[in-house]
């Protein structure tokens, strides 16, 4: 029988599944992840209704080719807390290490500071010290560790974390403490060694806790799923963006493992349309996640989710609490919109379930979501359009409350539009993060446009930075499901050096190198992968002595490293220092098996048509500040070269597309849909005396961002511990007259004292 493939993101609202039928083409299938009345399991029965199969059906594994899927299974136990029941097992004296961390502190201004919980519920301390050097201080005393393991293990106690001084490069005692908690009966026994061979006690020994608290809960869900697909291949997205197989799938591999699958989406479709260098937008329910793209994945090997840091190679994904859910907020002054979420249930107002106004509504408001082109899936049975009536109420209702409050009188589309423009720029202002404070010019990117609600903003965004392109790929509303099918098998090694870069420690390098790629290589031959297929990327973690941020560049002979190394620091940071020698944290390999190479199909070439596309209605919608007569189209009706111009909206089986004014639309001879501005944006002009509240809450953020911008660069860059690690500095902007403009959230201290210096100095001077 001819076997389908299957590509799953288990999200954590929605289960978004496409299937690859035997014969070519796509099916597409989205159900909510969590409904235990109906299903077990959302991937399973997503499964099953593809293959018309009856609820509690056996899967045939003989009509299976490949499920590879991404998962928020891990990431939720995360956020929730309920991973599995952990130990921790480190050196005598360093029970605290892990809960003191670091001195930073994020939330400086916090009189009650609440330290982040721990996730390991009780602490193992043995005997037993190898010095930095690698001298034994105090032998092991394994009769102490095996009492302590047993007790733990009595006491129900399944997972273990073993984390020693030096254990990254001195792997004795670790490896003998890890033996005795297997014999003992752990079922996860993590050790730092293994999980996260790099220096400093605190981020390996996060990451190795992670690992054993997470692991456990993920080889659950694994073994749930392989077992009821009996034997059919499985693969599961890691957050690095590469597959592996379900048996190596381990805890601190998994946290970003669905956005992943949306960045390789992103990625491979739309450089197949021709574009190199991309901004990932992902716009879902509760969040956006954002990416950058420049001809490699970029990964964070250094991030910290729900408050625990961890050190694992991370597809580097920017997360912002801004999505369709995003509840408006009005607090007499000013506009606020997020970071609180409507959710699924109750909803935006508009689902019909009494929820508050959130980003949806003003799109309802503003007539660009239009009720009878949008699936009648709401009211209590599930069967109703959306309630556009209540929507116009409610704006209503804010509209008078603005003009009571600021004596403006405003009108209630007026007010929709001013808070879309707030969760537009809270949007682009975390693309900003990832490019834009990373030194890369944004107007030269195409915006890579996916997830339910991207479409709706995507021009928004776009004229926000300043970018005049938008690609929309016509699975765009599933498209980190499709993105899991496109990713290539990866394996990644990393092994930490801590040496001064020299021509006599560059043989040794090489060699580390070697012996990492021939362990991963190894990986994906156990996976099948063909060496025809496969690729040894090598890299190292370059830095300056006395500062703390590695930059990762390619390893080749010493001038090479350099040249890519100061290349990278005088982007990232504006200047270079020769003076100072560089320092080798570490090597890594990654090991890639080229995975499906995706090509959309020619579309059979109609003639275009000289008056367009036919329209399925005219209606009236609201943009640039004033009400248009515009037309709603059916994306699929558009025949390749075709061009529509803004203002329009485009309705698809999963997403809306708005077109605004002085935006072009044009569908590709493969099906994609590009975006691009026709009508140069109109310059900015300065703001004269009386304040709009929209304008007010922008460049409230525009300044605060040039304050944080400045302290990043010199947290990353600078060489006092003082300075590196407390953040021990205060960063501001101030006008001509030595008064304060915005400030960075770093030390009040100076920050009460900083204006009286500038004025005394512009005194002066």
């Amino acid at each position: 029988a001819a076997r389908g493939d299957f590509w799953i993101d288990r999200g954590g609202t929605r289960t978004d599944i496409v299937a690859r039928r035997p014969g070519g083409g796509y099916a597409t299938h989205k159900l909510l992840s969590e409904n235990p009345d109906r299903y077990r399991d959302a991937a399973l029965q997503g499964i099953r209704e593809i293959l018309g199969l009856e609820r509690d059906a056996t899967i045939p594994p003989e009509r299976i080719g490949a499920v590879k899927m991404g998962t928020t299974v891990g990431t939720n136990a995360l956020l929730e807390r309920k991973g599995a029941r952990t130990l921790l097992v480190t050196n005598r004296g360093f029970g605290d290490a892990l809960r003191i961390g670091y001195q930073n502190r994020p939330r400086l201004f916090d009189l009650n500071i609440k330290l982040p919980e721990q996730l390991y519920e009780r602490v193992l301390e043995v005997p037993g010290r190898i010095m930095a050097d690698g001298t034994e201080l105090e032998p092991l005393d394994a009769a102490a560790a095996r009492d302590g393991l047993k007790r733990a293990y009595d006491d129900g106690i399944r997972a273990c974390a073993i984390v020693f001084m030096h254990g990254y490069r001195f792997t004795a005692q670790e490896a003998a403490v890890a033996a005795i908690a297997r014999e003992v009966g752990f079922e996860q026994v993590s050790a730092s060694h293994q999980v996260s061979p790099l220096m400093k006690l605190v981020s390996r020994g996060d990451t190795t806790v992670v690992d054993a608290y997470l692991s456990p809960i993920l080889r659950r869900y694994v073994d749930q799923v392989a077992g009821d697909l009996g034997g059919a291949r499985l693969m599961f997205m890691q957050s690095n963006g590469g597959l592996t197989d379900a048996t190596l799938f381990q805890g601190k591999d998994c946290i970003v493992s669905g956005p992943a699958g949306g960045v390789v989406g992103a990625v491979e479709t739309t450089v197949m349309a021709g574009f190199d260098k991309i901004i990932g937008f992902d716009m879902g329910g509760t969040s956006t996640d954002v990416s950058h793209y420049a001809g490699e994945y970029e990964r964070a090997f250094e991030t910290e989710v729900a408050g625990v840091r961890m050190r694992a190679p991370m597809m580097h994904i920017h997360t912002v609490a801004a999505g369709g859910g995003s509840i408006l907020h009005f607090d007499g002054r000013k506009f606020a919109v997020g970071p609180d979420s409507a959710g699924a249930s109750p909803g935006p107002a508009c689902y019909r379930n009494g929820g508050p106004l959130a980003v949806t509504d003003c799109n309802v408001m503003l007539g660009k979501l239009q009720p009878e082109f949008f699936p009648a899936v709401f009211g209590r049975d599930g069967d109703q359009p959306m309630d556009a009536v209540v929507v116009r109420e409610k704006f209503a209702a804010v509209a008078r409350e603005i003009g009571e409050n600021t004596g403006a009188a405003t009108t209630p589309e007026a007010a929709a539009e001013g808070f879309l423009t707030i969760a537009v720029e809270n949007m682009a202002n975390a693309i900003k993060k990832i490019s834009i404070q990373r030194g890369y010019d944004v107007s030269e990117y195409v915006l890579s446009c996916f997830g339910g609600a991207g479409g709706q903003h995507a021009c928004l965004v776009a004229d926000a930075l300043g970018m005049t392109r938008v690609f929309i790929h016509p699975l765009a509303g599933v498209l980190s499901a499709y993105g899991m099918g496109l990713a290539d098998v990866r394996a990644m090694r990393e092994k930490a050096v801590e040496a001064v870069l020299d021509d006599g420690l560059m043989g040794t390098l090489t060699d580390e190198l070697d012996a990492l790629a021939a362990d991963a290589v190894d990986e994906l031959r156990r996976q099948e992968i063909a060496d025809t297929r496969i690729t040894v990327l090598r890299k190292a973690h370059l830095r300056y002595q006395g500062s703390d941020t590695p930059i990762v560049v390619p390893y080749g002979n010493r001038q090479e490293i350099v040249a890519a190394f100061e290349e990278a620091h005088r982007g990232q940071y504006g200047f270079i220092d020769p003076a100072k020698a560089h320092i080798v944290e570490a090597v890594s390999v990654e090991v890639v098996g080229a995975g499906e190479t995706a090509q959309d199909p020619l579309l059979e070439r109609e003639p275009a048509r000289a008056d367009g596309p036919p329209r399925l209605a005219e209606v009236d919608a609201y943009m640039a500040g004033e009400w248009h007569r515009t037309p709603v189209i059916d994306r699929n009706a558009i025949r390749p070269g075709e061009r529509i111009d803004g203002p329009a909206i485009l309705r698809e089986d999963t997403a809306t597309t708005v077109v605004e004014p002085g935006w072009q639309a044009e569908l590709t001879e493969r099906g994609h849909l590009v975006l691009t501005r026709v009508i140069p944006l109109p310059s900015r002009v300065a703001i004269g005396t009386s304040v709009n509240p929209v304008m007010l809450e922008i460049f409230n953020n525009l300044f605060m961002s040039i304050a944080e911008q400045m302290g990043l660069v010199l947290e990353k860059t600078s060489h006092s511990v003082n300075f590196k690690e407390r953040l021990d500095f205060s960063c501001a902007v101030f006008d001509q007259q030595g008064e304060l403009i915005a400030n960075a959230p770093y030390m009040p201290v100076h920050l009460g004292s900083m204006s009286e210096s500038i004025k005394a100095v512009i005194a002066k001077h």
